[in-house]
């Protein structure tokens, strides 16, 4: 059987690991892998990442990483290419490229297809396709049959896993090497290389399904928990701002509940790769089958919601202080010291406040230049409709009616709590409301549900 010969193979490190997708998720896995003496090659579409890397330019999220990504380099355990290669030993590809949301147009699949039938493009009996892409339900179903449209058997002369990826990006309890994985492999020798090579990602905690689509499911209804939660949250704290209570007081005081309650508390809304899209992938799958997820959609709508709701707040305290329209929006990434801007709260506040009138700032220490065309598409925008500023100083703050503080980024943390107690702008507006109350300050300042 040629899987068991791919089995053997690892145990003489004779064995090949193509990653597909050098993003959050791809690159610490092939750094991690490669650290330990494994053959990895790295591959990317984007040239320019490509180019980066191999002139050893990281982005700054993956810092921590550049010793061992050195290392990896000058040992050749690590590659970077562009496109796959032929090997005469057993390879395994590891998909880790983006799933956009479907539309008419577009499937969610796209990438995920391409990558794989790049691989098989180099392929041969024994090796082995690990996806780790969230995925729309029945997708994995989808690449097996490419597979065997190749002339290959899934299951018997090669082999097929569904193991999608939980990263948290900046958590630093829960990481790529404590996180436990649910996984579906098409046959037992399959699952036996796998957790092979998994026991030098996450000591091999893998938890086995025995159907694609239920490992599929999982990963959709993780994030779609997580959406409903927030969404039900920034609802709750539209109501506590309309009562004139502080949400954190209600969090805080229903969290000593020991049982049935897991804090969220408020924000501008999910933004990301992950939260807003894959629980879509639920609710594609319910049409097809002429039902509702209800729950999903409100939770989406309310999602959506959040921008409009912050910016007119802005707007009827500006009004309200007989101030100037004019804003700066800090913080233009989805979470909190992050570099990513795919589909971020901090651009939809922007637009609202835009329609609005206002003249618009923006400040983001993540913000680069070089890369605006890639955060016009990842937000939907044609152009850049905000000035950008380079940083919070006094200077940069003159004329600017209102701080919208959409996260709070570590490197800016003592510079905006600077801006508010020394009342060098006349109205902040924080979205999560991390800023204490300051009786000696004159600055008006304004959080989702305080």
């Amino acid at each position: 059987m040629q899987l068991q010969k791919t089995l053997d193979a690892i145990q003489s490190n004779s064995l090949s690991i193509e990653i597909f997708g050098l993003g959050y998720v791809g690159f610490p896995l092939a750094v991690r892998l490669a650290s330990v003496g494994l053959k990895v090659i790295g591959i990317d579409i984007n040239s320019q990442r490509i180019h980066r890397l191999q002139n050893n330019v990281l982005m700054d999220s993956e810092l921590h990483l550049k010793n061992e990504f050195l290392q990896a380099v000058k040992n050749r355990n690590l590659q970077l290419a562009n496109s796959p290669s032929r090997s005469d030993n057993p390879k395994i590809g590891i998909i880790c490229v983006p799933t956009p949301i479907p539309d008419e147009y577009t499937k969610s699949s796209v990438f995920v297809k391409d990558a794989i039938e790049n691989f098989l493009g180099t392929s041969k009996e024994g090796d082995l396709i690990v996806i780790e892409s969230s995925i729309e339900i029945s997708t994995t179903e989808e690449m097996q049959k490419i597979i065997e449209s190749k002339g290959f058997k899934v299951g018997y002369d090669y082999g097929l896993c569904f193991c999608p990826e939980r990263i948290d990006p900046q958590n630093k309890k829960w990481t790529l090497e404590n996180i436990p994985r649910v996984i579906y492999c098409s046959d037992d020798i399959s699952f036996k290389i796998v957790q092979k090579i998994y026991s030098h990602v996450n000591n091999a905690n893998l938890l086995r399904v025995n159907l694609p689509k239920i490992a599929e499911v999982v990963k959709s209804f993780e994030n779609a928990y997580r959406l409903v939660n927030i969404s039900l949250v920034n609802e709750l704290a539209i109501l506590c701002d309309k009562l004139g209570i502080n949400v954190k007081d209600v969090i805080d005081a229903a969290s000593t509940k020991p049982f049935g309650f897991t804090p969220f508390y408020p924000g501008a809304g999910a933004g990301g790769h992950c939260i807003p899209k894959d629980p879509r992938f639920l609710l594609e799958s319910a049409k097809k089958f002429d039902a509702k997820f209800t729950t999903i959609e409100n939770a989406l709508n309310v999602n959506s919601q959040m921008s409009f709701y912050i910016s007119n707040s802005i707007d009827e305290t500006v009004k309200k202080l007989n101030l100037a329209k004019s804003v700066l929006v800090c913080s233009l990434t989805y979470k909190a010291d992050v570099e990513d801007m795919r589909d971020s709260p901090g651009f939809k506040i922007i637009n609202e406040l835009k329609i609005k009138g206002f003249k618009v700032f923006a400040y983001d220490p993540f913000f680069k230049l070089e890369l605006v065309d890639k955060y016009l598409k990842e937000n939907n925008m044609k152009e850049l409709n905000f000035e950008q500023k380079n940083n919070l100083s006094d200077e940069s703050l003159r004329g600017v009616s209102c701080l919208c503080i959409v996260q709070h980024h570590t490197q800016i943390k003592s510079r905006l709590e600077e801006v508010y107690e020394k009342s060098l702008v006349p109205f902040i507006y924080d979205c999560q409301g991390k800023l204490k109350e300051n009786q000696k300050s004159k600055t008006v300042l304004d959080s989702l549900g305080n």
